[in-house]
């Protein structure tokens, strides 16, 4: 029988480049001694470097996924299951296209996953529920304590244009300028103009954002809707 050709993937985003055990001289060393360790023949390494796990559009992860679908290897490895993904969404979305059964294996070193297997497979799904339950319990308590902080009168979230806090640190106070821009804005858009003619109209004005650029089509919503 025939040894399993693998590619491994590694990534760093830019905060981690320097960061004890996801460096990518490390990440590297450990799937080549996990492939001499299990008799695993590594065809390729791809490397991402300074790329986010937020987004699945990375160079080297579209060629490695490329080369699974010509059939020059047999699976993908990777050290842990962050430096493939850290979505839920996106781990689905390639379980479902790449690594499905009779397709490319996915090896993850880290949490011991070996989809090739139908134990890999339930380990890898309980991960994945897992991942899912911690991400949507953090959104319930973050929400809880949102309403808890309403609740007692207490200002939640960014401060809106217009408004400003008072010496208490809690309550919003108007402050003028910026009522006279949300005024123009709400003539404007009561006159018929298009949030984007609004904007253009307001830039022409010499009213600026907070940041002294032109306010976009969705500030002026939330401006006016306010």
């Amino acid at each position: 029988m025939s040894s399993t050709r693998v590619i491994a993937y590694i990534r760093v985003s830019t905060d981690e480049q320097a960061t004890s055990g996801v460096s990518l001289a490390a990440q590297e060393a450990k799937l080549r001694a996990y492939c001499t360790a299990l008799d695993l023949v590594l065809v390729a390494v791809e490397t991402d470097a300074g790329a986010s796990a937020k987004t699945l559009a990375r160079p080297a992860l579209a060629r490695a996924l490329h080369a699974l679908r010509r059939g020059d290897a047999d699976a993908l490895l990777v050290a842990k299951l962050d430096r493939l993904t850290r979505s839920v969404r996106d781990l689905g979305t390639l379980l479902e296209d790449h690594f499905a059964v009779g397709r490319a294996g996915l090896i993850v070193v880290g949490e011991s996953v070996d989809t090739r297997t139908a134990s890999g497979r339930l380990l890898l799904n309980l991960l994945v529920s897992v991942s899912q339950w911690e991400r949507e319990a953090i959104g319930e308590r973050t929400s809880t304590a949102l309403q808890h902080l309403k609740s007692q009168g207490r200002r939640v979230g960014a401060i809106p244009f217009g408004s400003a806090l008072a010496e208490d640190g809690e309550t919003l106070i108007p402050v003028d300028s910026e009522q006279t821009v949300i005024a123009r804005a709400t003539a404007l858009r009561s006159a018929g103009l298009a949030l984007r003619a609004i904007g253009e109209t307001l830039a022409h004005e010499g009213h600026r954002s907070r940041t002294g650029k032109p306010f976009l089509a969705s500030q002026i919503q939330r401006m006016i809707a306010a």
